[in-house]
């Protein structure tokens, strides 16, 4: 845990330092899960493990900051579907490229160790998703 923290705080650093203050990993993966089809609180909620009042109050911030709005949903014009906006791309796209130079970095400092613990976590993501 204290290996991922590390990785997060310097992706944090990065996201700081190109104007996206306050950002966490959950707001950038709520954004990820948007920018892959959840399109309502309920979906974000499935998709992000987290409770639906939970995915509602991870919008509304990030609907705040300017970084997803909800658009008029052009199959049911009841609903309002969320789309991320272009600040909120360039968000992801900085967090993404900083966790790649963090992994990048790490691999690179030993790669037979990187190869087991990457087969190590994938084989707990296998298992994970057997219901393991």
């Amino acid at each position: 845990m204290r290996a991922f923290d590390a990785m997060v705080d310097e992706v944090l650093v990065d996201l700081e330092a190109a104007g996206h203050p306050g950002l966490t990993v959950a707001n950038e993966l709520a954004m990820q899960a948007i920018q892959s089809g959840a399109s309502s609180a309920a979906s974000l909620a499935r998709e992000t493990g987290v409770s639906r009042q939970a995915a509602a109050k991870t919008i509304a911030l990030l609907e705040s900051l300017g970084y997803v709005t909800r658009e008029v949903d052009p199959l049911d014009a009841r609903r309002k579907a969320l789309q991320v906006t272009p600040r909120g791309q360039d968000a992801i796209s900085i967090g993404a490229a900083a966790f790649d130079r963090v992994f990048r970095r790490w691999r690179d400092e030993d790669e037979d160790a990187a190869e087991v613990a990457i087969a190590a976590l994938q084989r707990i993501v296998v298992a994970t998703d057997r219901g393991q």
